[in-house]
């Protein structure tokens, strides 16, 4: 189980194992030696039982890597057991290191099916998520640690060290990331352990630009201490590569695919050398390549030869100024909520703040129990937002006093809509409830969605109408949360489903955009198809939003270009390249004073003209994730990031 033997113990038990094949060695007629240098070949112990050649091995591991157990394909549970299975069968490896992409849409289930089949094994194991255990999640990403103990870990095994962290983006599509807390807890365990302990560092994700957004937050970490290598998977193959100088090894899946057997990865470790070999099931492990084992010294802060993320577009349009900017220590994944003096928002660790508008100074916190997705929403004087704590928050926004909490029976990813005195928001629990704002009451619930809800509602003409993770748009009646209508896009895979887009209304149609890549109108009176783009017409994708005046749409393609629709007779207006560059952060477009503002996954800000699509400016702040933009006044805005910043900038 999950870092539950302790280090002792598993030295004990391989320093037992070594002494009984050596005595088997020994009555079998040939004599195994242990740390003999420079042999001529590398076995491992078990090619030592059954042939009589000298080698240097002093202990194996194995590595499993893109389970992705899925509730609808038996085939990748099977490949899982067989792997199990045939790592019992070898006495000889001490643990096994389960690099993430665990379950393929990140649910309850699938993890619990995982972690049944990965408690099968006779040594311990440790485990890490991947991207498709995070950003798909009803739990927001938080049953993982329930159900595995831990989404990082830390083994000291045998001289040597090994850390593993999450490198899976949490909620919104983009880029992997590592947050700002798993960076300083990498950080002060390669401080307790000195500089000379050799380390490896396990994540999902490749280390390096198009992978990772601020890979370089870790690896100028970790340089500076005897790092030997990252161990990962995510590309399902077997490749070395330089993550700014470092290496960095991608092992394949233990799924079948395309083959007859799946397999898995060992690694032997020599007094030299870290041997790594596929292994597939039921077959002779085949080495492929091999990383030394020495003292490790990295070139530091050397951005020509490890290039880092290029603010040079700021130089271009100098009149947008950072007012101020704010790091606050934990990943933050949800839009702010802003009224006359104050923005408000939630974090990675359950914090809910307020800060002032005109330093960014916080004015109050509210801790709650577990991580925070949701988007806040204002009325009055109260401030009300969902945790995946499982409940439902209602604040004063002016002294952060609870005034009610709702319980739901699983975590709260869903944004509140507030509209005449009630509050409407989805769960993880297949509920959609309306409550009171004054009191929390329950008013209604609708207990028919098919998974979790993550967007903000839209209210019109007597419906409040959200996307599910269930593959449907829903929209149900105010009055008493009956089924007016749901739509579906003609696929029932959850990944196409439009449930991380904020519907926008126009022309009596509701406007959305999915990850199967159309913009489509559906008619608010009865749920029917008003208008679709053509197939791989345009590939907008979970972006939309709508001029003041309700009669343009607007939408991001995943590869540079913006274009605007005209919401009466669908006429595409004008379609430019804006030059962001391949984009899939589910930021929405918001208009104001005749431009539209939208954000990227590598941090940039980008002005357009809703005219005519012409650029009016850009700004960078990060490298990673923008939520949605809000707009402060006539010519400010204010923003948070996945990276845990807070900001507000200003255009003259």
């Amino acid at each position: 189980m999950l870092n539950v033997k302790c280090d002792k113990i598993l030295n004990d038990m391989m320093l037992y194992r070594r002494l009984n094949l050596a005595l088997l060695g020994v009555l079998m007629g040939f004599v195994v030696v242990m740390a003999q240098p420079k042999s001529s070949k590398v076995n491992t112990l078990a090619d030592a039982m059954a042939t009589p050649e000298v080698h240097n091995i002093t202990f194996s591991f194995a590595q499993f890597t893109d389970v992705h157990i899925s509730q609808s394909n038996e085939n990748n549970t099977i490949d899982l057991q067989r792997a199990v299975e045939d790592v019992n069968t070898q006495e000889h490896i001490a643990f096994v290191l389960v690099s993430g992409d665990i379950a393929e849409t990140g649910d309850y289930k699938s993890l619990v099916v995982a972690k049944r089949e990965l408690d099968k094994l006779n040594c311990p194991y440790y485990i890490v998520p991947g991207n498709h255990d995070t950003k798909w999640s009803e739990s927001g990403a938080t049953d993982f640690k329930r159900i595995f103990g831990d989404n990082r870990f830390r083994l000291q095994f045998n001289g040597f060290l090994f850390l593993g962290i999450n490198t899976g983006p949490i909620i919104k599509m983009g880029d992997g990331h590592v947050s700002p807390q798993d960076v300083i807890w990498v950080e002060r365990q390669l401080k307790n352990v000195g500089k000379r302990m050799p380390v490896f560092i396990v994540t999902h994700y490749p280390l390096q630009a198009g992978d990772v957004d601020n890979w370089w937050m870790l690896t100028d970490v970790v340089r500076k201490y005897n790092t030997q290598a990252f161990l990962g998977g995510h590309y399902h193959t077997n490749k070395v590569l330089s993550y700014d100088g470092i290496t960095g090894v991608l092992t394949r899946s233990t799924l079948r695919a395309k083959a007859e057997k799946g397999g898995y990865t060992v690694y032997d470790m020599t007094e030299d050398s870290l041997v790594v070999s596929e292994k597939l099931i039921g077959e002779a492990q085949v080495r492929w390549t091999a990383l030394p084992i020495e003292k490790k010294m990295y070139v530091e802060g050397d951005q020509k030869a490890f290039p880092r993320a290029d603010y040079s577009v700021n130089a271009q349009y100098k009149n947008v100024k950072d007012v101020w900017v704010k790091e606050m220590g934990y990943g933050i994944y949800g839009t702010p909520a802003v009224d006359e003096a104050n923005m408000y928002f939630g974090d990675d660790k359950g914090v809910f703040r307020c800060v002032s508008l005109d330093k960014g100074k916080t004015v109050w916190e509210y801790q709650t129990a577990e991580r925070i997705a949701s988007t806040p929403m204002i009325s009055g004087d109260r401030v009300v937002f969902g945790s995946c704590d499982r409940n439902i928050y209602c604040l004063n926004k002016t002294t952060g006093a609870l005034v009610w909490k709702h319980r739901t029976q699983n975590a709260v990813v869903g944004s509140p809509m507030i509209a005449d005195g009630v509050v409407y928001i989805g769960a993880s629990d297949g509920k959609f409830r309306a409550l009171l704002l004054e009191t929390g009451e329950l008013v209604w619930s609708f207990d028919e969605l098919g998974n979790y809800q993550e967007s903000r509602p839209m209210v019109a003409d007597g419906k409040v109408i959200f996307g599910a993770w269930d593959s449907y748009l829903y929209a149900l009646n105010v009055d008493n949360g009956s089924l007016a209508w749901k739509w579906n896009n003609g696929n029932s895979r959850p990944h196409f489903s439009p449930a991380a887009v904020w519907p926008v209304v126009a022309e009596g149609k509701v406007w959305i955009t999915a990850p199967d890549r159309y913009m489509t109108a559906v008619n608010v009176a009865d749920g029917t198809t008003a208008w679709r783009t053509k197939e791989k017409e345009h590939k907008v994708r979970e972006t939309v939003g709508v001029s003041a005046d309700n009669k343009i749409i607007f939408s991001r393609c995943m590869n540079d270009s913006v274009l605007a629709v005209a919401a009466d007779d669908y006429r595409l207006l004008w379609k430019v390249d804006a030059k962001f560059g391949y984009d899939h952060n589910p930021s929405m477009l918001i208009e104001r004073n005749g431009e539209i503002v939208f954000a990227t996954k590598n941090g940039e800000i980008n002005c357009l003209r809703s005219s005519d699509g012409t650029i009016v400016w850009k700004h960078k702040i990060g490298n990673s994730i923008i939520n949605t933009m809000v707009p402060v006044g006539e010519r400010d805005w204010v923003l948070t990031t996945t990276d845990g910043v807070v900001a507000r900038i200003s255009v003259r």
